[in-house]
């Protein structure tokens, strides 16, 4: 049986907040990014998130999830449900795939940049030239200060990384390695600003990457399609179950 190709600038193994984070930046620049998710974030095991800016009383946090994966496919992201099994490095040519990402299912897909965000998940790691790992009860992948790896194009974030195990730290530092990617694809610097229009025009300047001016009727519609989007998110409770941990799921009884 023939596997599915797809080809991506970029591929985000994971689809927690790290992951979402990291595809969020690269897709707004202009990268084609492809999130392979799992499914399994520990995130949507958490009763309620409170310790992330902007929710002063917290936030469902199956539904922060919920949001940024809707966040990421706004700025572009496509998203396909798929448990990563290996990642294979490819002979480089310039402006060509350098890796190959297969999953469970048989499925390949090749890209020029692949971003690692799967918490402690590490076997698709595995026999990848470059890549160490690091014991500390956890298995983490070693990289530098702005999560590049041993292999060039290949960067781990958020908890896989090292990073302390607070979503808003995960999310922080995926968006830097995005940023860091951006930086080692050679992208111009990246802003990401939406200023008032004549911000910088009105100055003599040009407008920066990343940036944009929007007049007041422009502004006024961005704020009032974030407000209608956020009353319908938060109008209900989340309507899947709370999960708990796996070890505190009985098995299926046997036959």
């Amino acid at each position: 049986m023939e596997t599915d190709q797809t080809t991506a600038d970029v591929v985000v193994v994971g689809g927690g907040v790290a992951g979402l984070s990291a595809a969020t930046f690269t897709a707004r620049a202009d990268l084609d990014t492809l999130v392979l998710d799992a499914g399994g974030s520990i995130l949507r095991r958490n009763a309620h998130l409170e310790n992330v800016p902007g929710f002063p009383a917290g936030i469902d946090a199956r539904l922060f999830l919920d949001l940024l994966s809707e966040q990421a496919e706004r700025a572009g992201c496509r998203r396909v449900e798929a448990t990563v099994t290996r990642l294979r490095q490819r002979d480089h040519e310039p402006d060509r795939p350098r890796f190959t990402v297969e999953t469970a299912d048989g499925d390949r897909y090749e890209s020029r940049y692949v971003v690692a965000a799967t918490k402690n998940t590490v076997e698709y790691l595995t026999g990848v030239d470059g890549v160490e790992l690091v014991d500390r009860g956890k298995t983490f992948v070693a990289t530098d200060e702005r999560g590049r790896t041993g292999v060039p194009g290949l960067y781990a974030a958020g908890r896989l990384a090292g990073k302390p195990h607070q979503a808003a730290v995960s999310a922080g530092h995926g968006a830097e390695v995005a940023v860091t990617l951006l930086e080692d694809d050679e992208r111009p610097f990246y802003h990401d600003w939406v200023a008032p229009d004549g911000y910088f025009t009105d100055r003599g300047r040009d407008v920066p990457p990343g940036c944009e001016e929007i007049d007041a009727t422009e502004r006024e519609a961005r704020d009032a399609e974030s407000r209608t989007l956020l009353r319908d998110r938060l109008a209900e409770p989340h309507p899947s179950d709370q999960p708990t941990h796996p070890s505190l799921v009985d098995d299926e009884p046997s036959d």
